[in-house]
């Protein structure tokens, strides 16, 4: 998701902030972010992004929702490196609703699409730097002495003649002066965090218990609430009788909201096991007619149409025309549902003239918006307090649950917290969209391509969500990484966006792993016609792209390509560039009658200069895992409107014992920061049906792998 947005879309989301500089930095702040309650000490904030307190406390905040990604301790070490003042003393929060916290790359305050670090990057050294630059000039003026004579250093300015101040000393007068324009940053080499294997600051709260999640959540007066929703999503209750459920133990309130009856109690159990006694007729809607061969039929249909071009390169026409061979094939995806191991929830305190909206969430001006919408109050009278995430990957993105807690606190005139079971979670989604990819290539007498022609038809999660971003047709999260920078000299790419009539979300690669799957699938069987091998095939296309030529050279040294494997044992190889990231993987696999088995991924990326090295490596491996996951597993089917998959048991996940040996090598580079969490769960799909391919001679077209 890297948009890069005008200022007419901005003012769409309502954002504005600079990337980095006096805009962020001259926000007024809420008085509620420098003096949070119960606090003690003076509390002063040189910019938006530090809190000093005069207790020499120091708390960083971080723009980001933390969701397992490590945005919790990469985001503070960019200021902490600056600032100088010790990783391991200072105290981290994820940011209220604001704009000094837009993330500039996609136009909101979104954590998503890779951007984190890639986006924050730069503005949080600066920030840190500005800060610490005006520390030093307050202890100078309070010294009368040049700043120049003064340097800072863990924590405290020292000066001339062995004077020193501590920060918190510092901080009420440093607030006060002009924010910096011009800062000085240290150059990566002189890092003493940044791009260091530092321990996570978030590991030890989520040992010992005190990290906060959406589930964690507990305010004086709060009562608990289940949802019955309709088991057709978009349905609504017709008719209800709470009888039994209001003569359950426990039980306070049975309300009607816009999405189901809710049922309010002193426990979430009791409050569940009285929604279970309810007996409701729904009126189901259209979504009853949905079943997946239907979709999948009216997705191809749609597929005959032309569609919105997005890339044109000489005349692929003439290209497949004059080829010495010719070949064309279709890739068909599934909808996934993100399967988040903490289900959706959040907590909601609708009064008079305020309301809390509290819990996890990736889009916090949304959930802002959505419990203005809610509560029926005014934007300035609500406030959202973002927890850590039990997993998002693009679902808490959306906010539904959010106007949920909302509409039931107002009815019930007390704080609540909605808690969603896994079934509802698992049928209630915004699924990952279905599509339908048709490619056409051509070959030269020498084998090497000569056109490539890519159609991809899909549902647009952008179209309801952000939908001044399509222009002429073309949704620009679609087709990201659809079109790998080979050296092909026709080429060409078009889009036909399809509604099917099932609600659709971003899930983590977004589009990526839908095209990168038909695109590297594709690239595999233009090899095997060409009589090559598929790694010489692609590097030959890549004089041009020196990064990708080296990830993927690294991957097959490192995985021995070219080698025998061990028996019983083949490859596959795929490349991917997207979120600023170059990558190969090379996949090892067996087959047994129809079980896939992956044994070994070696993967190789250049994502830039990196932060933190062990985060990267834990999001590689766990981005590896998950995209399995789709790959040998994942699909969600509709009978009559209702989701067929209702837990792990029949929408299953990679567990320990079927997790591949995982080997990363990772590219020291100098350039700038990418993103890295999504990558691997794009590439994984399409390097593990290579590898099959090279196992059976079989060609799966269609995720999840079936060799039935």
């Amino acid at each position: 998701m890297s948009l890069v947005t005008d200022p007419s879309r901005r003012e769409f989301l309502k954002t504005g902030a600079a990337v980095g500089g006096g805009l962020i930095l001259g926000v007024v702040l809420p008085d509620a972010l420098l003096r949070p309650a119960g606090a003690q000490a003076m509390t002063s904030m040189p910019n938006a992004w530090v809190k000093i307190g005069s207790d020499n406390s120091i708390t960083i905040i971080s723009a980001r929702s933390e969701m397992g990604q490590g945005v919790y301790t990469a985001m503070p070490t960019l200021v902490a490196e600056e600032l100088e003042v010790d990783l391991k003393k200072i105290k981290v929060e994820i940011a209220p609703a604001g704009e000094p916290y837009i993330n500039t790359m996609l136009g909101g305050q979104i954590t998503g699409g890779s951007t984190s670090v890639a986006e924050g990057y730069d503005k949080l050294r600066i920030a840190g730097a500005q800060a610490r630059t005006m520390l030093v000039e307050a202890a100078a003026q309070k010294w009368g002495v040049d700043a120049s004579a003064c340097r800072a250093q863990d924590g405290m300015v020292q000066g001339p003649g062995g004077k020193t101040a501590t920060y918190g000393e510092l901080a009420e007068a440093a607030a006060k002066l002009p924010v910096p324009k011009d800062v000085k940053l240290k150059d990566h080499k002189d890092s003493r965090y940044v791009g260091k294997p530092i321990n996570r600051l978030d590991t030890p709260g989520k040992i010992d218990g005190t990290a906060e999640f959406g589930i964690d959540v507990k305010l004086p007066g709060m009562l608990y609430a289940s949802l019955a929703q309709c088991p057709v999503i978009g349905g609504k209750p017709a008719s209800f009788d709470a009888a039994k459920a209001k003569a359950m133990p426990g039980v306070k309130h049975v309300v009607q909201i816009t999405d189901g009856v809710a049922v309010v109690a002193d426990s979430w159990w009791r409050a569940k096991t009285a929604r279970d006694a309810l007996a409701i007729t729904w009126d189901e809607g259209p979504g009853k007619a949905l079943n997946s061969a239907g979709i999948s039929a009216a997705l191809k249909a749609a597929a005959a149409k032309p569609g919105a071009v997005f890339k044109k390169q000489g005349d692929v026409e003439s290209g497949l025309a004059g080829a010495a061979k010719k070949l064309q094939a279709e890739y068909e995806l599934p909808f996934l549902a993100h399967a988040a191991m903490e289900p959706m929830n959040f907590t909601a305190d609708v009064r008079q003239d305020s309301c809390l909206a509290y819990g996890p969430t990736q889009f916090q001006q949304l959930a802002a918006g959505v419990a203005a919408q809610a509560s029926g109050l005014k934007p300035e009278q609500v406030t959202v307090r973002t927890t850590f995430l039990g997993g998002g990957f693009g679902r808490r993105i959306d906010a539904d649950f959010v106007a949920q807690a909302v509409e039931i606190s107002k009815a019930v005139g007390a704080p609540v917290k909605l808690l969603w079971t896994r079934e509802d979670d698992m049928t209630h989604d915004f699924y990952r969209p279905v599509s339908y990819h048709q490619l056409w290539g051509g070959l030269d007498a020498q084998g090497r391509p000569v056109a490539l022609k890519f159609h991809l038809t899909s549902p647009s999660v952008t179209s309801r969500l952000f939908p001044p971003f399509i222009k002429d047709g073309v949704d620009p999260l679609m087709t990201e990484a659809a079109v790998v920078p080979y050296d092909i000299p026709h080429q060409f790419a078009d889009v036909v966006i399809h509604d099917t009539g099932m609600r659709v979300g971003y899930l983590r690669s977004v589009s990526h792993a839908l095209n990168s799957f038909a695109y590297e699938s594709f690239m595999d069987e233009l090899a095997a016609a060409a009589g090559k091998d598929p790694y010489q095939f692609r590097l030959a296309l890549l004089d041009k792209q020196p990064r990708l030529k080296h990830v993927l050279e690294l991957a097959a040294e490192k995985s021995g390509w070219g080698t025998p494997p061990p028996a019983g044992r083949f490859r596959g190889i795929g490349l991917m560039e997207g979120y600023g990231t170059s990558m190969a993987q090379v996949a090892e696999v067996s087959v047994t009658g129809p079980k896939v088995r992956v044994h070994r991924v070696v993967v190789a990326a250049d994502l830039g200069k990196m932060v933190n090295p062990n985060i990267v490596r834990q999001q590689l491996e766990s981005s590896i895992i998950f995209g399995l996951g789709a790959v040998l597993y994942g699909e969600i089917t509709l009978k009559d409107g209702r989701v067929q998959q209702s837990n792990f048991h029949d929408y299953p996940v990679v567990r320990m014992p079927e997790s591949p040996k995982i080997e990363m090598y990772i590219v020291d580079s100098n350039e700038k920061p990418a993103g890295i969490g999504e990558p691997g769960t794009a590439l994984v799909g399409p390097t593990v049906a290579n590898a099959v391919f090279a196992a059976t001679g079989k060609r799966l077209r269609k995720l999840p792998l079936r060799l039935a």
